[in-house]
């Protein structure tokens, strides 16, 4: 609906000016003319500038959208004492323009375009000003407590600037796409494992409504999927997002740019991608790895360890059975093939570590009657 309210705005804008340029410049060469001619070429030119705004109403579209997300985009990232001086910088140069305005008013013809440009360098100039102003030197303070009031004891402050002084020194962390649609950061950051600011570069963001607007289904779900994690993050830990307009045109590829910005900001690139993680290691660049994190933490099994396991299926050498542990890694039993279906327990007898993960080989317990040990009434032969 918004959009064809924009379509029929420009068309009718773009009409309008059609018809004012038309009685103003063509209006004195038709004025001997017959007045069907006269509004006659008024209103086709009219028809003519409608026509090109349905032309153009579609990229006009796109363009304001876009410009529109990254204003929206822009003014999330900024904090309070920025925006407030940033405001009281664009009021101060409008006054300005107004009072100069007055000046100008008085040249023939010009004037008034010479207060019209002037007033726009003035704002914008109060803008930029207003911005360094509040990013550099000026944070609003509350007045100092009265005397009479409590302090903080010294414990207390020293612990609130190591605090302080810990999060400035923290790194902050640039989001890679594929992270992002992975959906586990959201959860690791908010058991504290993960700490710092989380940068989400505009181009990641580009690329993820790319996916998320797939003709596959399969990049359609992960695409939405990635824009629901960062709309959790957003909602619990808005403090601590931060949306990077900065963008690399002579760069193609997404992860080039995610590269350099990290080395801009002297941040970590958190990414699950592999290729990424050899080149940012390569390039001297500290890289965390989500599935590296998920090989660590899973449980320490030894050898000659005993643990119970559903075996689900044939394993790929002669007799060997397949089973899995709840965190998804394998388990090759040994002379397994004939227990397929059975919840049995397993002699670890090694473990295999790869760089796709971990692997257990494990044997049947057997009793003294030389018999798999069987756990019943849990799970049942298929």
């Amino acid at each position: 609906m918004m959009k064809k309210v924009i379509y029929g705005a420009v068309c009718i804008v773009l009409a309008f000016i059609g018809v004012l340029l038309a009685v103003n410049f063509l209006g004195p060469l038709l004025v001997d003319q017959p007045k069907y001619i006269y509004y006659g070429a008024i209103a086709l030119i009219g028809i003519i500038m409608a026509a090109l705004g349905v032309l153009l109403a579609p990229r006009l579209g796109k363009v304001f959208e876009k410009n529109t997300e990254k204003i929206v985009a822009g003014f999330s990232a900024m904090s309070t004492a920025e925006l407030i001086s940033r405001i009281i910088g664009l009021i101060t140069g409008l006054v300005i323009a107004s009072l100069m305005s007055v000046f100008f008013a008085r040249i023939d013809i010009v004037g008034p375009y010479i207060a019209i440009v002037f007033a726009l360098l003035l704002v914008y100039l109060g803008w930029r000003v207003g911005g360094k102003i509040g990013t550099d030197g000026i944070h609003f303070r509350s007045r100092e407590p009265h005397p009479a009031a409590p302090r903080p004891s010294p414990a207390r402050r020293s612990r609130s600037a190591e605090t302080a002084e810990k999060k400035w020194q923290c790194p902050p962390k640039i989001l890679d796409t594929s992270v992002i649609i992975d959906g586990r950061i959201a959860d690791i950051y908010r058991t504290g494992f993960l700490e710092g600011e989380l940068v989400i570069a505009n181009f990641v963001l580009e690329e993820l409504r790319h996916i998320a607007d797939s003709s596959d289904n399969l990049k359609r779900n992960r695409g939405r999927s990635g824009l629901d994690t960062l709309n959790r993050l957003r909602e619990q830990f808005s403090a601590n997002i931060t949306i990077s307009e900065q963008d690399y045109p002579k760069l193609a590829e997404v992860d080039s740019k995610l590269l350099r910005l990290a080395q801009e900001m002297n941040g970590v690139v958190v990414t699950n991608d592999f290729n990424l993680n050899k080149v940012a290691r390569l390039q001297g660049m500290t890289v965390l790895n989500i599935n590296e994190l998920a090989n660590a933490v899973k449980p320490i099994v030894l050898p000659g360890e005993e643990m119970s396991a559903l075996v689900i299926k044939e394993g790929k050498e002669a007799n060997q059975g397949v089973a899995y542990l709840d965190d998804g890694t394998m388990i090759v039993v040994e002379n397994g093939v004939r227990y397929v279906g059975m919840q049995i327990f397993v002699i670890v007898t090694s473990i295999l570590q790869t760089a796709a993960g971990r692997m257990i080989f494990a044997r049947p317990k057997l009793d003294k009657k030389g018999q798999v040990i069987e756990i019943k009434n849990e799970y049942h032969r298929q």
